[in-house]
């Protein structure tokens, strides 16, 4: 009974109480280490090219271990006239993980890039409070377009999905745009809405094949194309 009671308190503490993306973020640089360390075995390594806290989060929910590195790519550079919604979603998104080839050689790459379509017009992120009242504006009572893309470079192949999501907001008063924009601050959001918080109230309607798009990383297609190239899915 007391060697029992030694070893239990001798067992190892448990992972700190941190939330997933930064758990897998912290795995996934111990991984990145296998292989340069003596008696260390190499591991296939992931890495997001993204600076978005939403598409790390939604990764995370994977259960891969992976690393998180900006993307060196111009996007404005990339916006040429006249490409729709859905080639330029693409292109951003193949651009943000190639252009991370020649400093993660080895990597399975991950680039993905959201656009909202209202009509022939695009909506970006809006930076600032007034922007995103205006776009809101705009969207009231009107249905729009969202469009996610997701690439996938490995080994020399590039996979690549698309999403599109139709949305249709409910009229809205100036009045219900200022008190949204305080509950969630969507400044750093395409179309000026956070649907996963208090932007789910602004819908009449939502048609889309995977939710997890809409925050930023169609989860459903993602996990098909890791699963594709050997990574343990489901």
């Amino acid at each position: 009974m007391i060697l029992r009671g030694i070893a239990a308190r001798r067992r190892p503490a448990r992972w700190p109480r941190a939330g997933d993306a930064e758990r897998f973020f912290l795995a996934g640089q111990i991984l990145s280490l296998r292989g340069k360390l003596p008696g260390m075995s190499a591991a296939p390594d992931l890495v997001l090219a993204s600076t978005s806290p939403y598409r790390r989060e939604l990764l995370a929910r994977l259960g891969l271990p992976f690393r998180v590195v900006a993307p060196a790519c111009d996007e404005e550079a990339l916006k040429l006239p006249g490409l729709g919604a859905e080639a330029l979603a693409a292109r951003l998104a193949r651009a943000k993980a190639e252009s991370l080839l020649a400093t993660e050689p080895g990597a399975t790459l991950i680039g993905s890039d959201q656009l909202v379509a209202l009509g022939d017009t695009l909506l970006g992120k809006p930076g600032t409070r007034a922007r995103a009242a205006e776009q809101l504006a705009r969207l009231a009572g009107r249905t729009h377009l969202l469009v996610t893309a997701v690439a996938v470079l490995h080994d020399g192949r590039v996979l690549e999905h698309l999403d599109v999501t139709r949305l249709s907001m409910r009229p809205l008063s100036r009045e219900q745009i200022e008190r949204y924009l305080t509950a969630d601050a969507p400044l750093d959001c395409a179309g000026s809405y956070k649907l996963e918080a208090r932007g789910i109230t602004l819908f009449e309607r939502i048609d889309a094949a995977d939710h997890s798009a809409i925050t930023g990383l169609p989860l459903i297609a993602l996990t098909s194309l890791l699963a594709s190239v050997g990574y343990p899915v489901p």
